[in-house]
């Protein structure tokens, strides 16, 4: 594929790079100058706003695969994947948002969690608990890796850069900066990527409108034209969308337990008072539906490329975005088009560094250092900090392997090698958090079997391909496994609770 950027968007974009960087060091500076602990890091040292924070979050729930990677999938496989990435799950993890979000804040600020791990040992007062999802949080490297590739396919092309320089630059940029920043100055940083995003999401939606012209009807008969599945409500052509079970069943749950992720259910910890989070919530919910729509544009980018190929080359589903935008755009509108591109992969990379290295150094290193060192005296806060920046350095280094391995030889995508992991962090975090919110006295032999069961069957349905009775669904498809997954954790979970609680009655 050779789609080569103009000399004009070529300059552009290397001085939007560059002024974007300045803009971010700005920030950064300025975040880490308050930044004196591990705590401050984490979590900020400064009374954010309640919009300020909701922006926060959507742009951290965006990232590259909802801009770059999903929209590639909704190109090869049309309607049936608009429906599971459009509306299913955007639907059902939305609604997961507001219900869960109360719950876990009401503990977290009650004993002062810096991460998702801290809260799992806290509330059940487990302390191998607590380090069991700190090492499991390292399954979200992969989405470090999704984005990183994301960022790394539209840099490229914008720039007409080798992939693997473009590479080495994000890499350094992004975890170099983050070394220093953490909360004070992420929420700044996503608040202006947000609003890019905001600016580039209603740009990509529009684009398609000629598309439009003739109606709903007559953008099925264009579609149609090149290929009838695409207008489908499934698509047996694909291992994502082959039946209802896995469009809505398996979407619902995963949209249901999707913010079980660190970076999501942990950033309502950095408002300071209670009477921030309605609005807080109805700020993330009304902007995070509108970037989860974006994915519509691959339907626009199908047309474009009906055959998915360009100058004989076949596109790949993590190419489509970033040839669509090329091709699309005028070099000024395609400029803040993937402006608003590197912001959502950023946007999200900042708030998996944060929440992974915090992870790390919190509640993995700290318990290992207690007993040669005061962990918790005020003199070797600042200690933690440099352990929290060599972390990150580790955390940049798998990635930028990883990532490179799927950028020369991905498995479809590198979304799929993404949700592999993600969805398996989750599905292992989910019974505990639930039945952590909305029961009382559930004892940690039954959360810490309910996530073992769930990480045991996700690995198990997915490399073992095993399908599902009376569906065409497979393991094959991550979010089947995971769905299976969840669902076994809940029911192992569920029977445990009830079976230690009749004891106890008795």
């Amino acid at each position: 594929m050779n789609l080569s950027a103009t000399n004009e968007m070529i300059i552009a974009t290397w001085i939007l790079v560059i002024l974007y960087a300045l803009v971010i060091l700005f920030f950064v500076i300025r975040g880490a100058l308050k930044t004196k602990s591990i705590s401050d890091y984490a979590l900020g040292s400064i009374n954010f706003s309640s919009i300020a924070v909701g922006l926060s979050l959507a742009a951290s729930m965006t990232s590259a695969a909802t801009f770059v990677i999903n929209p590639g999938f909704i190109a090869y496989y049309g309607f049936s994947a608009v429906i599971s990435f459009g509306f299913v799950l955007p639907i059902a993890s939305l609604i997961s948002l507001v219900v869960l979000t109360k719950s876990f804040r009401k503990h977290g600020t009650s004993v002062k969690a810096l991460t998702l791990s801290q809260w799992m040992g806290s509330r059940y007062n487990s302390k191998g608990y607590s380090i069991f999802f700190a090492v499991l949080s390292l399954l979200l490297i992969t989405f470090i890796v999704l984005i990183n590739v994301g960022l790394t396919n539209v840099l490229s092309k914008a720039l007409n850069v080798n992939q693997f320089n473009v590479l080495i630059f994000i890499s350094v940029f992004i975890f170099g900066y983050m070394m220093f920043g953490g909360a004070n100055s992420m929420v700044y940083t996503n608040t202006v990527q947000a609003i890019v995003m905001i600016a580039v999401a209603i740009i990509m939606l529009s684009s398609g409108s000629s598309y439009l012209s003739d109606g709903f009807n007559g953008l099925v008969n264009k579609l149609q034209a090149i290929d009838p599945k695409l207008v489908h409500l499934t698509n047996e052509s694909s291992f994502l969308f082959r039946d209802y079970f896995e469009i809505f069943f398996t979407q619902i749950i995963i949209g249901v337990a999707i913010i079980c992720q660190p970076h999501i259910i942990t950033k309502s910890l950095l408002l300071k008072t209670e009477s921030q989070v309605d609005k807080y919530l109805l700020t993330a919910v009304v902007i995070q539906f509108l970037f989860f729509i974006v994915v519509i544009t691959g339907l626009w980018a199908r047309l474009t490329f009906p055959d998915l190929t360009l100058n004989g080359s076949v596109l790949k589903v993590d190419q489509i975005i970033s040839a669509y935008v090329v091709k699309k755009f005028s070099w000024f509108v395609g400029l803040i088009v993937i402006m608003g591109l590197l912001s959502a992969g950023i946007s999200t990379i900042e708030g998996l560094i944060q929440s992974i290295s915090t992870t790390i150094t919190n509640d993995l290193i700290k318990p290992l250092l207690k007993n040669f060192i005061d962990v918790n005296a005020d003199a070797n806060a600042r200690k933690f900090i440099i352990i929290n920046r060599v972390v990150i350095i580790f955390i940049g280094f798998i990635s930028f392997i990883l990532s490179y391995q799927q950028l020369t030889n991905p498995k479809l995508s590198v979304g799929i090698f993404a949700q592999n992991g993600v969805y398996a962090f989750f599905a292992a975090a989910f019974v505990p958090i639930f039945f952590g919110m909305f029961l009382k006295n559930i004892k940690k032999q039954t959360v810490i079997t309910a996530s073992f069961t769930a990480i045991v069957v996700h690995f198990i349905f997915y490399y073992g391909q095993i399908k599902i009775p009376f569906t065409q669904a497979t393991g094959e498809n991550p979010g089947v496994a995971a769905a299976m997954a969840i669902a076994s954790s809940l029911i192992v979970g569920g029977l445990l609770h009830f079976i230690s609680r009749d004891k106890n009655e008795n």
